[in-house]
């Protein structure tokens, strides 16, 4: 169901939402609310980046 490449994905979205709470928060360093919400947005742009790229091996396979 999920390949590698789903996994990285994933995981890269993921490491960049616990990076943003770590700026917003503050966790081992200052808090800047500004750069966690910057981080923050890398979220979906990684997700939808990972579906782009999904999508356009599956047309090529189809082709």
């Amino acid at each position: 169901m999920f390949t590698k490449a789903d996994w990285l994905i994933l995981g890269a979205a993921f490491l960049s939402f616990l990076f943003s709470v770590s700026l917003w928060f503050g966790m081992g360093m200052n808090a800047s609310k500004e750069s966690g919400v910057f981080v923050g947005l890398w979220v979906p742009s990684i997700l939808s980046a990972g579906n782009y790229f999904r999508q356009a091996a599956r047309a090529k396979r189809n082709v």
